[in-house]
């Protein structure tokens, strides 16, 4: 059945929906591009507008996004510096030769016939992720969308072009990566914890320097890196989601400040930064008893700095991280928090504790039921 609302445009699917399909990959969204047309038309057929800076339109029916055809012109810097054109003159080839990789540059007819000017197909095919023009040089922030496709689908085989990986590194060393804003360094990131091979993206910035420029407490040491990255399938079984416990583990092994200065440059989320911190205090106590034997004073110490008291479901999921350092580590300390819990505020608030001195007995009482449990394990 013919769609009215598109009926006599000129439509292209474009993007990452024909990349995907070709690939065998889920198609998620589907966005379209229509030329030859105006602002006020798309209005006049029941599109509703969305772009800010730019004139996007979301269908009567099924909310996809279709954008008017645009080119694009640099003049400033970061991602944000660019004089957007669009007109009913703007051709189809003109709007895909302003993407960045030629994967992302084909499109669709409504029928299937596929455009593919800039060879797209021929890339995908060969897996290669390549940029269209020297345009790419333009916006730094694809360094990081490059990155993340690497992680998407490097188990199918992809790899960057060396002459796109030679203008990533470009873009790096000059400097202009540097004027991206937080949030979207920290967007990329995010989405690409979430892919496939999230080791990839952090490689991939490391080899073309931008490692260094966006994230260089990460970046200082190739070695602690390489560990770090291995960590990152390395993971409890838990409800949290895995890309929050994969930057949890990216970063355990920094120190606090360096990975505070880490998490206020790239304005972390605090559930992401909480994590974080739990996790690196999880390990220092995993490291401490591979020296010696675990004590009192220590187990209940990591209980307080994770907040297991009033946050006790904090608890499972790191005794599960414990496991995969040191699974008897992870039987002991279980089984002294499960002592430890019995040992209740309201019981001495009842024998008349209060104030300070409640606080006090309250530890005492819970190292005195850790060493119990610790001499019970012995």
């Amino acid at each position: 059945m013919s769609d009215p609302h598109v009926e006599g445009l000129q439509v292209y699917r474009v993007g990452g929906a024909v990349r995907d399909a070709r690939l065998g990959w889920p198609v998620v969204d589907q966005d379209w591009v229509v030329v030859g047309t105006t602002p006020e038309e798309m209005r006049r057929r029941g599109f509703r507008p969305v772009g800010r800076d730019f004139p996007v339109f979301l269908h009567p029916d099924t909310h996809e996004e279709y954008a008017l055809a645009r080119t694009e012109r640099k003049q400033g810097h970061g991602y944000t510096g660019f004089v957007v054109h669009a007109s009913p003159q703007v051709t189809l080839e003109e709007d895909l030769a302003r993407r960045d990789l030629t994967i992302n540059a084909m499109a669709e007819t409504p029928d299937g016939a596929l455009v593919d000017p800039f060879h797209g197909q021929r890339d995908l095919e060969a897996r290669r992720l390549r940029h269209v023009s020297q345009a790419f040089v333009e916006d730094p922030l694809r360094v990081l969308r490059t990155a993340r496709f690497l992680a998407r689908y490097q188990g199918l085989g992809f790899r960057i072009a060396d002459e796109t990986l030679a203008l990533m590194q470009r873009l790096a060393d000059s400097g202009e990566i540097r004027h991206l804003v937080a949030e979207r360094v920290w967007q990329e990131t995010e989405k690409a914890l979430g892919e496939p091979s999230p080791q990839a993206y952090f490689q991939c910035l490391q080899a073309c320097h931008a490692l260094g420029e966006l994230m260089p407490e990460l970046a200082e040491d190739d070695a602690a890196l390489d560990k770090a990255l291995s960590r990152l399938d390395q993971l409890p079984d838990t409800g949290t989601p895995v890309p929050q416990w994969r930057w949890a583990r990216l970063c355990e092994h920094l120190g606090e400040p360096a990975r505070e200065a880490l998490h206020d440059r790239l304005r972390i989320p605090n559930a992401w930064r909480d994590l974080a911190r739990q996790v690196a205090l999880t390990r220092e106590l995993c490291l401490e008893v591979e020296r010696q034997a675990p004590s009192g004073d220590q187990l209940l110490g990591w209980l307080n700095a994770i907040d297991a008291w009033r946050r006790q479901a904090r608890v499972e999921p790191l005794l599960g991280l414990v496991k995969l350092f040191n699974t008897a580590l992870a039987g002991v300390l279980g089984h002294a928090w499960q002592r430890a819990q019995q040992i209740a505020p309201r019981q001495l608030l009842e024998e008349g504790y209060q104030g300070a001195a409640l606080g006090q007995e309250l530890a005492r009482r819970r190292r005195q039921a850790i060493e119990a449990s610790l001499n019970e394990d012995r």
